[in-house]
């Protein structure tokens, strides 16, 4: 089946055909000929030819996704929003893990590029990140999600790390925690950056103890590094009764270290994450923590990059909000701490 045999069908030209087959051209035509196009090709079994399509117009309709742990539950529903999105306008995901191997990145980015990526969303950015200036060079076009980087010329789409912070604190003051400690993530990453700085601005204004003892920098996002952060808070010194962590997987390896020193969560300790994984509400104790909008977050990031495909568009900032998920990991503060 070809374009031809469509326009003649519909009893359009065939540039019509083509334009209203092509989501980014396809608001030139009318909505009542789009659909028209559009329910014929479907009858007709029209398949696009995707190399001469690339060919005539020097796109591929492929987009390069990059993430930075294909092991975290988080990003399934982000990438599953990214594909939903990009298939909708007829382009195809092609994903790319880095196990945060900024090598690895590099190496991931110049592949979609020798490929000829029409666009990238890239979940793996750090706040510096040397492949995305790579891409940017190269004039992609560039979404970063969950993440984003120290410029605003390229667009993102991220969550209120500040809200989700403040409501933590919140809920621990409410329960009467005073010494609160923090489990930070990398600050070489805009959510441990931004948690971080949260964290910090809003125990001050909340009056609780600014103590330097009671936050541990995690190296990364597992459960590893929340298991050595919680050692190390606890051979500080400082006494303290409830934990935030920047993300969840660090909520859950603080937990296990906690229980290996014999201190209960939530009756001795109350532990709190960060992204609602799946499965948080299933886990001994189930843990409170902050919502992000996973599916959402993907799926916008996927509907931005497309509007910035052949069209100069100024960037983009999506910040989508929060909610705080109470579960039992959080208990009154304890005397016993």
């Amino acid at each position: 089946m070809t374009l031809k045999e469509i326009a003649q069908t519909v009893g359009v030209h065939v540039s019509t055909v083509s334009r209203a087959l092509d989501s980014n051209t396809r608001h030139l035509i009318n909505p009542k000929v789009v659909e028209k196009i559009l329910k014929a090709s479907r009858e007709l079994d029209y398949r696009q030819n995707i190399a001469a399509y690339s060919l005539r117009t020097n796109r591929t309709r492929t987009i390069g996704v990059v993430i930075p742990d294909i092991t975290n539950a988080i990003f399934p529903p982000i990438i599953r929003g990214i594909e939903d999105a990009l298939l909708a306008g007829g382009y195809m995901a092609i994903v790319g893990n880095t196990d945060g191997n900024r090598d690895r990145e590099r190496s991931l980015v110049d592949m979609f590029l020798g490929r000829g990526v029409d666009g990238l969303v890239l979940a793996s950015v750090e706040r510096e990140d040397d492949a995305l200036d790579r891409a940017l060079a190269d004039g992609v076009p560039i979404v970063t999600v969950n993440r984003r980087v120290e410029k605003d010329t390229v667009s993102s789409v991220v969550h209120d790390e500040y809200e989700g912070i403040r409501r933590v604190l919140t809920h621990l003051v409410s329960l009467g925690h005073k010494n609160i400690a923090m489990i930070a993530g990398p600050q070489v990453l805009s959510t441990g950056a931004e948690r971080f700085a949260a964290f910090e601005h809003h125990r001050a204004a909340m009056g609780l103890s600014s103590r330097a003892h009671l936050v541990a920098f995690a190296e990364a996002y597992n459960e590893a590094e929340g298991e050595r952060c919680v050692e190390e808070l606890l051979a500080g010194g400082d006494d303290f009764s409830a934990v935030v962590c920047a993300n969840d997987r660090l909520a859950v390896g603080a937990i296990a270290a906690l229980a290996r020193h014999g201190i209960r969560c939530p009756q001795d300790m109350s532990v709190t994450g960060y992204n609602d994984m799946p499965m948080m509400d299933r886990i001994q104790p189930s843990l409170t923590t902050v919502r992000i909008q996973q599916y959402k977050m993907g799926h916008a990031a996927g509907m931005m990059l497309q509007r910035m495909i052949g069209q100069e568009v100024p960037p983009e900032h999506a910040v989508l909000p929060v909610e705080l998920v109470i579960r039992s990991s959080t208990a009154p503060a304890s005397s016993r701490a």
